[in-house]
């Protein structure tokens, strides 16, 4: 009897940091003691794994039991932490060989029978277990499918303790159990609505299609029933299949939020719509104890919506002004900084005014202009100043739906194919650059000597501009959709009526 080592893996947002688990036994006092700075949820494992492995059959020594989780000063949580546990303290009594358990990674949590429970976050886990050089990583059975989506890595998945004490040479006979799966997620069965269900709004429709193929950040002003929701739902399936890189980020997101991934990679961008009464840290992440993913972080690489965008908290919404600008959440603690990714669409969506019928024709406003004023103040100038498109959006006439009943109308799929032409189109024009969508250019580099456009085809935003009506920041939004409305159309460059149309898309809102 002695000491064994083996690991873990410890998160921090989406990073993994490797744990040394290390099991000693000594004196002949009973007892077991978790040192390095464990959270209440890791606590409690010594009762869990010295239960679960008598029920195993394969009891634990009755001597002292010192497990430490080094380095001591990283703070752990969770009880993902188990599954190592146990085989480390079983490697110190000898019953499986030290050797082998020293080799492998091991997450899982385990119940009071022995059998292994599904743990979230295996997929980020496993990743950086991978990229810190392990090859081979031990995991609940219910979830091999999702750890085995990273590749090169070979991946164990054991339904109980035994099964584990047995692939680490235990000299024990195996008892079938049925492994714990975790629940079916209904998100991964829904449809995502089509672009060919909207009737009318064509403005709406066109800037969403822009929206899609640049990037941009969209602001909807409009009555109770005009649509914004009906349009908002529909931006997702206008943005092309995520990439490799970013379905792994997506995934992994989704899995340290506690879903199931199954046997694929996620491939469509998410969409968030938290509730206006949502708290800062449920927008961005947080939490007292292990730091979570917030709505931002897990629509990255897709649309965050906000209906009724100024019945949020302030504070909330001003908490997205710096992931808009860095496409990155750091979320600071005192004793740890989680970092997530945090490059979405965000659309907001808002009634212009309390009563949400000012400016319709069919109805009239109740509401005061201090009112009204009050009401839209809620969402800050500054971070309006960072929405692209910001437009307003009526109801459609009795008129207007016959009309547009008998025209054809564009399906998510035909936009889609359009998107995924301009986004081309934009990435062979910033080839050897840091970015790939028109939303992501600089400022300095739209109106520097590569993409500078002539006084002619700016004169109207220059205009704009001097007599205040948009800031430097929108100046620079305006430029970045006009290109995008180029890569639309199919053109090189944008020209004086594309320019027009961006600055109608950015002040359309107050027009």
């Amino acid at each position: 009897m002695g000491l064994a080592r083996t690991h873990a893996m410890a998160l921090l947002g989406l990073t993994g940091a490797l744990v040394e688990v290390e099991a000693d036994i000594s004196g002949q006092l009973p007892g077991m003691f978790l040192i390095g700075l464990p959270d209440a949820a890791l606590s409690e494992a010594t009762h869990r794994v010295r239960t679960a492995a008598a029920n195993s059959g394969c009891p634990l020594t009755r001597n002292r039991l010192t497990i430490n989780l080094s380095p001591a000063a990283l703070p752990k949580h969770g009880s993902g932490f188990d599954l190592a546990i146990a085989v480390a303290c079983l490697a110190a009594d000898e019953l499986i060989s030290a050797d082998s358990v020293a080799g492998v990674v091991h997450i899982g949590e385990l119940a009071l029978d022995g059998r292994l429970r599904p743990t979230p976050g295996i997929l980020p886990a496993v990743v950086a277990a991978s990229r810190l050089g392990h090859t081979t990583v031990m995991v609940p059975a219910g979830s091999a499918d999702e750890a085995s989506l990273v590749p090169d890595m070979r991946v164990i998945g054991v339904a109980t303790l035994r099964d584990a004490a047995i692939w680490h040479g235990a000299r024990l006979e195996p008892i079938p159990v049925d492994a714990i799966v975790p629940p079916a997620d209904p998100a991964e069965h829904v449809e995502e609505p089509d672009l060919v269900d909207v009737l009318g709004n064509d403005d709406a429709v066109l800037a969403l299609q822009i929206a899609a193929a640049g990037g941009h950040h969209v602001f909807m002003l409009g009555p109770p029933g005009s649509g914004k929701t009906m349009l908002a739902a529909r931006l997702p399936g206008l943005l092309p299949d995520l990439d490799a890189a970013a379905s792994l980020e997506v995934s992994s997101m989704r899995s340290l939020s506690g879903h199931a991934l199954g046997r694929a990679l996620i491939t469509r961008p998410p969409l968030e719509a938290p509730h206006h009464t949502a708290t800062a840290a449920a927008m961005v992440g947080g939490g007292s104890g292990q730091i979570r993913p917030g709505a931002a972080a897990r629509a990255s690489h897709g649309v965050l919506f906000l209906d009724e965008a100024p019945e949020f908290a302030s504070s909330v919404l001003d908490a997205l002004r710096q992931p808009l600008e860095s496409g990155v959440i750091i979320i600071h603690r005192a004793n740890a900084t989680a970092r997530f990714p945090a490059r979405f669409q965000l659309v907001m969506a808002a009634n212009p005014c309390p009563c949400g019928q000012y400016g319709s024709t069919d109805l009239d406003c109740t509401c005061p202009p201090s009112a009204r004023r009050r009401y839209l103040a809620r969402i800050s100038g500054p971070l309006l100043d960072r929405i692209d498109i910001q437009l307003r959006v009526t109801r459609v006439t009795a008129a207007q739906l016959r009309l547009a009943a008998d025209e054809p109308r564009r399906s998510s799929a035909t936009a889609r194919g359009r998107v995924i032409d301009a986004r081309a189109a934009a990435a062979d024009r910033l080839a050897g650059t840091p970015w790939s969508l028109n939303s992501e250019v600089p400022g300095p580099w739209l109106r520097g000597p590569q993409s500078r456009l002539g006084g002619s085809i700016t004169a109207t935003l220059d205009r704009a501009l001097e007599r205040g009506g948009i800031t430097m920041r929108g100046y620079d939004r305006v430029l970045r959709v006009a290109w995008t409305i180029a890569d639309l159309d199919g053109v090189q460059r944008p020209g004086a009526d594309h320019v027009g149309q961006a600055l109608y898309l950015r002040k359309g809102m107050t027009t």
